[in-house]
């Protein structure tokens, strides 16, 4: 039976190496929390149909590799983002701090009106794990004009809010435009699928991969 969708919407899930970006892929696409994963190598992309408000939706989620000898590789995939799902671990200033760089990297690369939320990972932890509080994660999003949740992979919080809150973002951005259906999105993306499968990137098996270091998702 034909898949039959309105649009695809093509997201790329960005930050730091290590704050759950294939995690959050996993756990949203595949409904299942991985807590042993190698690096992302590169990257990859899975693909979901969502039921938006009534409408069926296509999104085609990037991940992305967060490690310095990747981030040249990853700006070429800017191309054709409507959304950024933009990721930080509460339990790493670093990564929080690095956002800075995502977000430089994100206004030279992606279009002026990708569409962009902000979330914070593994909001699960214990309080004396936490390196970032929420008020913090808030008020850059404020800053930026961006939604912002506090999610967990591990227990699944918010990470279904945080998909549906980016693609209705996208599609308010779409109609704000006159682009709410697209016929060409929808052909191009069942061919996609005939060619590589739901779950496949075409891109070669370099990209996910199992084992790393114990219960840390190194995603």
């Amino acid at each position: 039976m034909a898949l039959d969708f309105a649009a695809t919407y093509k997201v790329l899930v960005l930050g730091d190496s290590n704050v759950g970006k294939t995690c959050i892929v996993h756990r949203y696409c595949d409904e299942r929390y991985y807590d042993t994963y190698i690096s992302t190598i590169g990257i990859d992309f899975k693909q979901k149909l969502i039921n938006l408000d009534g409408v069926p939706i296509k999104l085609q989620i990037w991940d992305t590799a967060g490690q310095e000898r990747f981030r040249t590789l990853t700006t070429a995939y800017y191309r054709g983002a409507m959304g950024i799902l933009l990721m930080y671990d509460v339990t790493s200033l670093e990564s929080f701090n690095n956002l800075s760089y995502w977000l430089r990297n994100i206004q030279e690369n992606a279009a002026p009106d990708v569409v962009k939320v902000l979330a914070g990972n593994k909001c699960e932890c214990n309080s004396p794990q936490r390196a970032v509080d929420k008020e913090r994660g808030e008020k850059i999003a404020e800053n930026f004009d961006m939604p912002f949740f506090e999610v967990s992979c591990k227990q699944n919080i918010n990470i279904e809010e945080a998909f549906l809150t980016l693609a209705r973002k996208i599609r308010e951005q779409r109609e704000h435009r006159g682009e709410n259906f697209d016929d060409g999105d929808r052909q191009k993306g069942l061919q996609d699928m005939i060619k590589n499968g739901p779950g496949s990137n075409g891109l070669g098996p370099f990209t996910l991969g199992s084992g790393g270091d114990g219960g840390r998702c190194s995603c």
